[in-house]
């Protein structure tokens, strides 16, 4: 009786054995499983360290990368790095998986005819220059940004806002991190915005006040400021950066500004100004919400400017101008009369300037100063008026009306702290500045308004008959204009120039006229 011969094992696996031996000399075909390669030569041996092996045989590395973003400015860096290359910032990287290409989802399209047309009416909210700023007052919906410098009456402001809501039969909520209940409680009692309908929440993250919107269903949000609240969450440099970054600033404003469009609740956000008068936080802020509004002014003077910077519901660049009282803020009906109500008619120097500001005329009285320069290098010092545009003026005064104003420190200035860019500033800013150079009074009844070229010709500016009936209502009766400028209103003259030189010599501030005189080469 034969025996079948054992299998041993001698390893970690058995080998099983061939069925079939084959014959000597017979040829062998081996069964090669699916992309087997047979060795070569200069193959390495099994078993060789991985720096032997060659790269095909080296085992496939990842595809899915890291990305570090930088949690100030947000941008994106393929490695780590102790500063951002965007913003300046050390150590303000994190890794954030960059994950694989986005998958192609089904989008949603609709005919444009089929969408529903929203309403976007204004509801006012009871301060008369804001609503005058904002065309007719808040959009249900809309997003505000609000900003201006610590201390000029931003919260002011917006309590009072918010008081008004409430007296006009709505519901506010006012999320202050700034201050304590106490001193936002202090502060309303100062200005008369003690009601129960006005609600109060010291709440930081941004997913606790949305709660409070399901609890409260406030017609108002007012979130003072946007550089103290955060969105919650883990594993995102966004979510990981401190209050007030620029991640986070943006990332609130986002989320806000979906809750404002979903929930129909208007939303006023509260900024800062940086040192150079910008908004602080990132520029997409701006981009984000629909209306931004800047509240400038001196702090130690009375007088406020509320500016419109954006509006999606509106017009922009109107004004709102406020008088900082006892309590609180209040409104300026007629701002032409308040900047003219301690001028001085009888100084050299001095022209006044009917400017549109948006929609709204407004009378600037514009004064220039000179004085025989001490240093070598004459000064040229500008307060509301463009420092470019001055140097431009005196230069033309120079070349075409044969003003000699080389040797002297010019100092121009707007009244009021109101900021003069309009062209129609040129030609009595150069009236101005002839005015004091000869020493001699324009006229306590006299406006100008012209834009003046390089070659000394006068145009004309938008606008000129709401101007001149702003003028008139104030007393004016003599206006210096452009030669196609339209009829004045009845009751006031009209005295046209087509050059600076013609307008020098019919505002009376040179000796006789001057055009046919020609000016002395300034290279001779």
């Amino acid at each position: 009786m034969s025996t079948q011969p054992e299998t041993t094992t001698t390893g970690p696996a058995s080998v099983e054995p061939s069925s079939r031996e084959p014959m000597t000399g017979e040829p062998t075909s081996p069964v090669r499983a699916p992309g087997h390669r047979d060795p070569v030569a200069h193959d390495p041996p099994v078993g060789a360290p991985p720096h032997l092996l060659p790269r095909r045989m080296l085992p496939q590395r990842r595809t899915e990368r890291s990305a570090f973003v930088c949690a100030e400015c947000g941008a994106s860096q393929p490695k780590w790095v102790g500063r951002c290359p965007g913003c300046g910032e050390w150590n303000t990287l994190a890794e954030a998986s960059a994950g694989g290409a986005p998958s192609a989802d089904t989008g949603e399209a609709v005919r444009i005819t089929g969408v529903s047309t929203a309403s976007f009416a204004a509801v006012p909210t009871g301060v008369g220059e804001l609503d005058r700023a904002l065309g007719g007052g808040l959009v249900p919906g809309s997003v505000t940004l609000l900003g201006g410098e610590p201390g000029i009456g931003k919260s002011t402001l917006t309590l009072q806002l918010a008081a008004e809501k409430v007296r006009r039969g709505g519901c506010a909520l006012l999320a202050s991190a700034e201050e304590s209940p106490a001193q936002v409680r202090g502060r309303a009692e100062r200005l008369g915005a003690l009601h129960d309908d006005l609600w109060l929440t010291r709440e930081t993250s941004v997913e606790s006040i949305i709660g409070l919107l399901d609890r409260i269903r406030p017609d108002l949000l007012i979130v003072d400021s946007i550089q103290t609240v955060h969105v919650d969450g883990s594993g995102t440099a966004s979510t990981a950066a401190a209050p007030g970054s620029t991640a986070q600033v943006r990332a609130c404003a986002h989320r806000l500004v979906a809750e404002a469009k979903v929930r129909g609740v208007a939303i006023i956000l509260v900024g800062h100004l940086v040192k150079d008068g910008s908004l602080a936080g990132p520029k997409v802020l701006e981009h984000a919400v629909d209306t931004v509004v800047e509240l400038t002014g001196d702090r130690h003077h009375a007088l406020r400017f509320l500016r419109v910077v954006k509006h999606r519901f509106g017009p922009t660049d109107e004004l709102g101008l406020f008088e900082m009282a006892g309590d609180g803020l209040r409104s300026v009906d007629d701002p032409s009369r308040l900047f003219l109500a301690d001028r001085a008619a009888d100084v050299a120097g001095s022209v006044v300037l009917p400017a549109m500001v948006g929609h709204r005329p407004l009378l600037v009285e514009l004064q220039a100063l000179l004085v025989r320069a001490t240093t070598p290098h004459p000064r040229r010092s500008s307060q509301g008026v463009d420092s470019r545009r001055l140097a431009l003026l005196l230069a033309v005064l120079e070349r075409r009306a044969c003003l000699d104003l080389g040797q002297l420190d010019v100092y121009v200035t707007a009244v009021g702290g109101v900021q003069v860019t309009e062209p129609g500033a040129d030609l009595p800013l150069a009236l101005a500045v002839a005015s004091a150079v000869t020493n001699r009074c324009l006229g306590a009844d006299v406006v100008a308004c012209g834009e003046v070229g390089l070659g000394g010709e006068v145009r004309q500016v938008a606008g000129l008959e709401r101007r001149l009936n702003e003028a008139h209502r104030l007393g004016f009766r003599r206006a210096i204009l452009p030669g196609s400028a339209p009829e004045p209103p009845e009751g006031m003259s009209a005295m046209r120039v087509r050059t600076l030189a013609e307008a020098v010599a019919v505002a009376g501030l040179l000796p006789e006229p001057i055009q046919g005189a020609r000016p002395s080469d300034p290279f001779s």
